[in-house]
C-alpha cells in the first residue's frame, strides 16, 4: 500500500518569548500536521471534505460568492475559542473528520517543537528543515516497522517559499545516511485552495496550534483549555508517531 501524508504548518515560525512580549508573541510552537491516507481513498476523503465543508461554511460560503471547490478557510481561523465554545456544529465536525480518516485507513500526524531559543540565534529556515526531516522520519517508520512489509508513502505540502531547500533536505533524508526508503519521491507542493485535502490539513494544522500552544504554554494561552476539552483524547487515539518536543 501506498499513503499520502498532507501536512501543513502550525504554529509560528518565527522566535517566541512570552505572549506579553511586544515583538516575538505569536506561538510558543512550531511544526506539521496533517492527515495520512492510502491512496486509494484519497477522493473518497476529499469528496466527503468537500461535502461538509459546504455544509459547515455555507452561509460564509455564499457571502464570498466563490466555487466552493476553490473557496478556502483557514484552520487557524476555524479553530478560535470562540467558534469552539459557540457551534456545537465545528465540534461535532471535528469529530466527524477523525472518524472518517481512520474508517478509510489513515491517521493524523502532527510533530513540532517548542521554541525556546533567544531571537538572536532563532534560525526559522533551519527549524523548518529540521520539523521536515523528523515529519518524514515519523511516517517512515511507522510504514518501515508498524505496518505490512512493504508500504510506502508520498508527502505533499502547502506552498513554501523555501521550496529548494526543503526538497534537497528531504533528498538527503532519502539517499543520505538516515536512508528513509519508505518516501517513494521528494515533498510536492499544493495551492491549498485547489485541493480539499490540503485543505483538511490545514484545519487539523489550524486545531493543533491551539492544542500546542495551550500544551507547551498553558500559563500564557488558558484560554486554549477548550481545545484540549473537546479534541484532545480524541486526536490522542487516532494520531501516530506524533508530538511536539520541549
Amino acid at each position: 500500500m501506498t499513503y499520502i501524508a498532507y501536512l501543513d504548518e502550525f504554529g509560528h515560525i518565527g522566535p517566541y518569548i512570552a505572549r506579553n512580549d511586544p515583538r516575538h508573541n505569536d506561538s510558543p510552537v512550531f511544526g506539521l500536521a496533517g492527515l495520512v491516507l492510502p491512496i486509494g481513498q484519497v477522493r473518497n476523503f476529499g469528496t466527503w471534505f468537500y461535502q461538509r465543508k459546504c455544509e459547515l461554511l455555507k452561509f460564509e460560503i455564499e457571502q464570498a460568492k466563490a466555487h466552493p471547490a476553490v473557496w478556502e478557510k483557514k484552520g487557524s481561523a476555524l479553530y478560535t475559542v470562540r467558534n469552539v465554545a459557540t457551534y456545537q456544529e465545528l465540534r461535532r465536525f471535528t469529530n466527524r473528520l477523525f472518524n472518517k480518516i481512520e474508517t478509510l485507513g489513515g491517521f493524523v500526524f502532527y510533530v513540532g517543537q517548542c521554541k525556546k531559543d533567544p531571537p538572536a540565534a532563532h534560525d526559522a529556515n533551519a527549524l523548518y528543515r529540521h520539523i521536515l526531516k523528523e515529519a518524514i522520519k515519523r511516517i517512515d517508520q511507522h510504514c518501515d516497522l508498524d505496518c505490512n512489509p512493504g508500504e510506502k508513502f508520498l508527502l505533499a505540502l502547502d506552498e513554501h517559499d523555501q521550496r529548494s531547500a526543503l526538497v534537497t533536505q528531504a533528498a538527503i533524508a532519502m539517499y543520505g545516511v538516515d536512508q528513509r526508503r519508505c518516501l517513494v519521491e521528494p515533498p510536492f507542493q499544493l495551492e491549498s485552495h485547489r485541493y480539499q485535502t490540503m485543505q483538511a490539513a490545514d484545519w487539523i494544522a489550524g486545531l493543533i496550534g491551539r492544542l500546542g500552544a495551550y500544551w507547551k504554554a498553558a500559563s500564557d494561552y488558558p484560554e486554549n483549555e477548550i481545545f484540549a476539552t473537546y479534541f484532545a483524547a480524541r486526536l490522542h487515539q487516532c494520531a501516530v508517531r506524533s508530538g511536539i518536543r520541549d
